[in-house]
């Protein structure tokens, strides 16, 4: 009996073979197609065939799985023609591109380059402008990979070898890339340094290849804001403070210096980091930067505002007064509001220039308000990536973001306080930020020059400019009596804007908001504008006033050093510290808050559970 079932399964087998192959040799019937079909998957053999896609090796065991869930699928529904159409009419993932499956006999793929991965997740970056996208099937991969030391110290060395020093938004994707991916261990961060073997003659070599110093002070910096304590002091070794040192020499290229400075700022985050930067004369250095602040060369205009930003806020050099104490503020009416921005936000003492070096997605708006009349104001973009420029009201939702000891927090919303978080990066920003940015609400409309966009209530739609460049001016007409917004390109106008009139009509702010490394400069009518438009309009600073102490933007040491002088009552709100704290939020109960704070929240800061009615309590006065 077994002999003659072994006989006849022998049988079976070689006549499936000869049917397949006539099948493959010969034009194909409907008929010959179903028969091959299905004696194809009465064999077990259910590889699903797609199109060629060059994938990484270690991809493949996916493959494999998804041919056995074909394989359960087929066997869960028989072998007839149902089954056949529910595997043609699977839906493909559109994230990830199509798998072909590998036969038995067909030889291993060769393993898809890391640099490949690296370089698709930069050209893609810039298409993400959907809340509801998925990262790209390149980030995604990178990740994965870099759960294992030795994938995440290739990923590192990629970032470091293909980044092109001319993308824009090279930088902000090395932060990117590796703010996303889990945090190394400390065998990998040893690994790190011996690979790195950073030095003073390290930094003097390759002088010609000016990416490779650039990238690798980029993934210095956004490693020393990523790690805390321990870890970062131990990276920033003898060798990488020789390096990062020497990076800031006349000889090197200013993109070169302009990461190495905003590196050593990031470690200087740590108070021993702070005290070792401090002692190797940091200060004398960029003293001599700072005269770069006002240079016609943009990439040397960053490096001269970091400059002057560090010996203001970090790296103070003795004798030096503080820039707000020596710059002429006199015909300044109108700036930019320092008071409720986070401080990973860069602002000069003029109030009218802003930078972000921060992993997340900063914004600012002007402390002037209108709600009537023609209004213009024109900025000079100095770093051609992802900022989102335009229009906020009072009632726009921000939420700035912070980061403490390597954990995202949110901000408490502050009124027509200005804040982040694109849709698409936030891009930084990608998929991990929360909170609203300029245009991600029904009460702001922005322009993004990067990306060819303009936004409104997180939905983007296409302009007709070409991508922004350094130098160029970007003009911003409000006509609150037609109820349209006008944007401008250096004199060229695109069509007025009216959707944000939906939802709002009075109380309108500039404002902006910033991906990693952007800067421009905000000119509200101090100075004559660029390209102003036709047609009469008032500027800001013609009817704005501020008084002298309040054009003051103070350092943040000084600002510390204020602070620890406040005397708070004990009953005061936690978030104002100003007025008594006469509010409990529902249902979870917590208090300790104003009720002018309590109502400009959406959830319980303590808890973040959903606030549906806010209870002011009742003082009993004896």
């Amino acid at each position: 009996m077994i002999v003659a079932t072994w006989i006849t399964f022998c049988a079976c087998r070689g006549l499936a073979r000869g049917l397949l192959f006539f099948s493959s040799t010969s034009s194909r019937s409907p008929f010959w197609e179903t028969l091959a079909s299905v004696v194809s998957r009465t064999m077990g053999n259910s590889c699903v065939c797609r199109e060629d896609s060059a994938l990484e090796d270690h991809n493949h065991r996916s493959s494999r799985a998804t041919r056995g869930q074909a394989r359960r699928v087929d066997r869960g529904m028989g072998v007839g023609g149902d089954a056949a159409e529910a595997l043609s009419s699977r839906p493909r993932d559109p994230v990830r591109p199509p798998r072909r499956g590998r036969g038995p006999h067909e030889p291993r793929r060769k393993k898809q380059n890391v640099d490949s991965l690296v370089l698709d997740t930069l050209a893609v970056i810039r298409t993400l402008v959907d809340n509801d996208q998925e990262p790209p099937y390149s980030m995604i991969t990178l990740h994965e990979m870099a759960e294992t030391d030795d994938g995440w110290l290739e990923i590192v060395q990629s970032l470091i070898q293909v980044i092109p020093l001319d993308d824009p938004l090279g930088p902000a994707v090395i932060t990117l890339l590796l703010d996303e991916c889990p945090l190394p261990t400390k065998d990998a961060l040893q690994k790190l340094s011996d690979m790195l073997s950073l030095s003073l003659a390290i930094a003097r070599q390759d002088a010609l290849n000016p990416a490779k110093h650039r990238n690798t002070t980029a993934v210095l910096g956004c490693l020393a804001e990523k790690l805390a304590g321990p870890a970062s002091i131990g990276l920033l070794s003898p060798g990488t403070l020789e390096y990062l040192l020497e990076s800031l020499s006349s000889e090197a290229h200013p993109t070169v210096m302009l990461f190495a400075l905003i590196a050593l700022e990031k470690f200087s985050q740590t108070s021993e980091n702070k005290r070792t930067v401090s002692k190797s004369c940091i200060s004398n250095r960029l003293a001599v930067l700072e005269s770069w602040a006002e240079h016609p060369d943009y990439l040397k205009r960053q490096v001269g505002f970091c400059s002057q930003w560090s010996l203001d806020n970090l790296f103070l050099k003795e004798g030096r007064q503080f820039t707000y104490e020596t710059v002429n503020l006199t015909n300044i009416n109108a700036m930019l509001n320092s008071n409720d921005v986070s401080e990973y936000l860069k602002i000069c003492p003029t109030g009218l220039e802003a930078r972000c070096d921060a992993s997340s997605f900063e914004s600012v708006r002007c402390t002037f308000c209108v709600d009537s009349g023609v209004w213009y104001y024109e900025v000079t973009v100095i770093t051609s990536g992802v900022m989102q420029i335009g229009w906020a009201t009072k009632d726009s939702k921000f939420l700035n973001h912070v980061r403490l000891a390597g954990v995202r927090t949110a901000r408490l919303p502050t009124a027509a306080a200005a804040c982040p978080r694109s849709p698409k990066l936030a891009l930084c920003v990608c998929f991990s930020q929360e909170g609203y940015g300029i245009g991600d609400d029904e009460y702001s409309c922005a322009y993004d020059g990067c990306r060819q966009l303009i936004w409104y209530n997180a939905r983007c739609k296409p302009h007709s400019h070409p991508c922004w460049k350094d130098g160029d001016a970007i003009g911003f007409l409000l006509d609150l009596s037609k109820k349209q917004m006008v944007f401008y390109l250096n004199g060229h106008q695109l069509p007025p804007e009216k959707q944000v009139f939906s939802s709002a009509t009075s109380g309108f702010f500039a404002a902006a908001s910033f991906m990693s490394y952007q800067q421009c400069e905000f000119n509200f009518g101090a100075k004559p504008f660029r390209h102003p438009p036709p047609g009469k309009f008032s500027t800001f600073n013609d009817f704005a006033s501020l008084l002298p102490g309040e054009k003051i933007i103070i350092p943040r040491q000084r600002r510390l050093a204020l602070l620890k002088q406040v005397s708070i009552r004990d009953n005061c709100c936690t978030l104002c510290c100003d007025v008594m704290a006469d509010t409990e939020l529902r249902p979870c109960g917590h208090g300790g808050i104003c009720m002018e704070c309590a109502l400009q929240l959406e959830t319980c800061p303590l808890c973040r559970h959903d606030i549906q009615n806010r209870v002011r309590l009742i003082a009993h006065v004896s």
